[in-house]
């Protein structure tokens, strides 16, 4: 596993690099606004499917998403301009909001696993944004853990997980130990009532706080 830094003057370089290897259907362990995550391209195939074996992921269980921005999450779900007005609300920040997928909206099917919704997230995290502004793709954005272990903001824990296994991370991008400790809060967006399924890395401020209505 190759592991590096992207800061400072090697901040262009390394962003450049991440991008490369997730056009080059790679994926990326990746530090975000939550825990250390997962990156590949959403619609790749060969992609998705080496994300599921680096995590050993049973395959009926879905895997969240990165987008973009709303216009990028209305290419891939049912949102109407309610839904949109709240999710820019809440966007970007430690949210996962699940939405009934559109038919043919360019994403690798096991993505959904045994359902018809989709996981959408934008998460506040500079280099995730400039990643996705370069590649203009969705991006799976799963934890990086093996499946069943815990997710981690510390790198070393990271690494340890995936050590010595079969498959493995191409690229590991390290930023140290995170501040934060909790995956995202999941909204369940899909029915006429919010409903929080997981509440992860829960922000009870002004920005979140008809969560509790």
């Amino acid at each position: 596993m190759k592991t590096i830094t992207v800061k400072g003057n090697n901040y262009k370089k390394g962003v450049d690099r991440i991008v490369c290897a997730l056009k080059d259907k790679k994926a990326v362990v990746c530090p975000t606004d939550t825990v250390y995550g997962i990156l590949a391209d959403a619609t790749n195939e060969e992609a998705v499917n080496r994300a599921f074996e680096i995590k050993k992921r049973p395959l009926d269980k879905a895997m969240p998403i990165f987008v973009k921005d709303v216009k990028m999450a209305k290419k891939l779900a049912r949102i109407s301009k309610r839904k949109a007005d709240f999710l820019n609300k809440i966007w970007p920040g430690k949210v996962t909001a699940v939405l009934k997928a559109k038919n043919n909206n360019g994403l690798v099917s096991l993505l959904f696993g045994d359902k018809n919704t989709i996981g959408l997230r934008i998460p506040n995290y500079k280099l995730i944004s400039d990643v996705m502004k370069k590649i203009n793709r969705p991006l799976v954005g799963t934890s990086a853990n093996i499946s069943g272990k815990s997710a981690s903001t510390k790198i070393r824990e990271v690494k340890k997980q995936f050590k010595d296994k079969k498959v493995q991370p191409d690229l590991i991008v390290s930023a140290g130990n995170l501040c934060s400790g909790l995956p995202s809060t999941v909204i369940n967006l899909s029915r006429k009532r919010i409903k929080i399924l997981r509440k992860g890395d829960y922000l009870k401020t002004k920005k979140y706080k008809f969560f509790e209505k």
